[in-house]
């Protein structure tokens, strides 16, 4: 998955304030830290949806492979999208490149 693509729905500012907010507490060694990359932020958003114990949650969060952009392996090969599944009637959405750009991450991705 491309993570820096997935979206967030919700007002623009509401969004990475709460972003932000995340990150201030880990800062301050009060908390865990918060990534700021878009990779780190969906595998940790995905982390708290699934049942971490148990050893089928566990399994399932290994078998997660979430990239930047397009991995080596799949350069070159024809891409596949779903024109069925986008949802066009949200209007309030932001992707996670632009939070991680508002977070000061400093990952760049071709094309963005």
């Amino acid at each position: 998955m491309n993570a820096e693509k997935a979206v967030v729905s919700g007002r623009k500012r509401f969004t990475i304030e709460h972003y932000k907010m995340e990150r201030d507490v880990g800062s301050v060694r009060k908390g865990p830290r918060f990534p700021k990359e878009a990779d780190r932020i969906f595998r940790r958003t995905v982390r708290g949806m699934l049942p971490m114990k148990s050893s089928k949650g566990i399994s399932a969060f290994k078998r997660l492979n979430v990239y930047i952009g397009v991995p080596k392996e799949f350069t070159g090969k024809e891409i596949e999208k779903l024109e069925g599944f986008q949802n066009k009637h949200v209007a309030n959405v932001i992707t996670l490149y632009d939070v991680c750009k508002e977070l000061g991450s400093k990952v760049i991705v071709d094309g963005n």
